[in-house]
Order: structure tokens, then sequence, then C-alpha cells
């Protein structure tokens, strides 16, 4: 009788607690891209897991001048913004910046920030975002760990932008 007096005590303490229990919002602060070929604990460069998440606005130290590209020669220069694609988080849709064929700029003109976490996540993902479209100079960029359905609706809306450059 004894024992099972202090296995139900012990029984309703544990489902107390877990009812009572609350998931902290996701830390971020380690947030990186993921590439494809990337594995959890096999980082593809020591740049892909950074030590700081960089400010909103950081700009790449050094931007890849990729080599022209046969739609180089018939891409429009100017400023194009992308569709609003929506997500289970909100919306997200980037303008994009073309010099000679290039990306020179992309910036995201809407992100998610209806919630307090969403809006936490967009600051923190969108400058690794738009590094990512500077560097891969095209809307194939790695997708931020954290950050995923924002990184999707980024890539493509970024994919509508550049295909009404004749970059897509």
């Amino acid at each position: 009788m004894k024992r099972s007096t202090i296995v139900t005590g012990v029984t309703v303490v544990g489902v107390v607690w877990l009812l009572n229990y609350k998931v902290a919002p996701h830390q971020l602060s380690a947030i990186a891209p993921v590439s494809p070929n990337q594995t959890a604990g096999n980082p593809a460069s020591p740049s892909a897991s950074p030590s700081a998440v960089p400010s909103p606005s950081a700009t790449p130290a050094t931007t890849p001048s990729p080599s022209p590209s046969p739609s180089a020669s018939t891409a429009l220069n100017g400023t194009f913004t992308g569709t609003d694609f929506p997500n289970r988080f909100g919306d997200v849709q980037v303008r994009v910046v073309i010099s000679n064929g290039h990306i020179t700029d992309v910036q995201a003109v809407v992100l998610p920030t209806d919630r307090a976490e969403s809006a936490y996540i967009s600051q923190q993902a969108g400058p690794w975002l738009r590094t990512e479209a500077l560097q891969a100079q095209s809307a194939n960029i790695n997708i931020i760990s954290g950050a995923t359905y924002t990184s999707q609706s980024y890539a493509q809306s970024l994919e509508s932008a550049l295909q009404q450059a004749h970059l897509g």
C-alpha cells in the first residue's frame, strides 16, 4: 500500500510537470546556412557554422564575380520586385538589383513579423539569405536552419524577380 501511494504521487507530480512545461523560443544565435551536401556533424566548410550572426547591415566582405553566363547578354539592368510568397509564418517578398547581368543587391521587402518569434527569426535570417543570394548569383540558395519556410519563400520570390530580369 505504501509503495502504490509513492508511485501514484510521483506519477501525479510527473504529469503536472509535463502539463506546465513551456518550450523556450528557438535561439538563433548559432543559425547557419545548411548546404544540401552538408550533414549536422560534418560541416562542408568552416564558414558554414559562423560564430556570430551578421547584423542586418552586414554585407559580405567579398562578392564573387562569376563568369558571364549566356543569359547575361539578354538580362535587363534595374530593380525588380519578386512576387509575394506566403508561408505558414507570413509573407516573403524580395527586391533585386541587377547590373550588367549580375545581382548587385537583394533587399527583403516583406518578411514574417506577425509573431514575436517570426520577427526574431526574420531579423536573424534576413541578412544570411541576402548573403546567400549575392554569393549564389541566383535563386539557388542554401536553406537557413531554423528559418526553413522563410528561406523557401525568399528563394521563390527571388526567382520570380530574376525571371523579370531575364536571369531566371
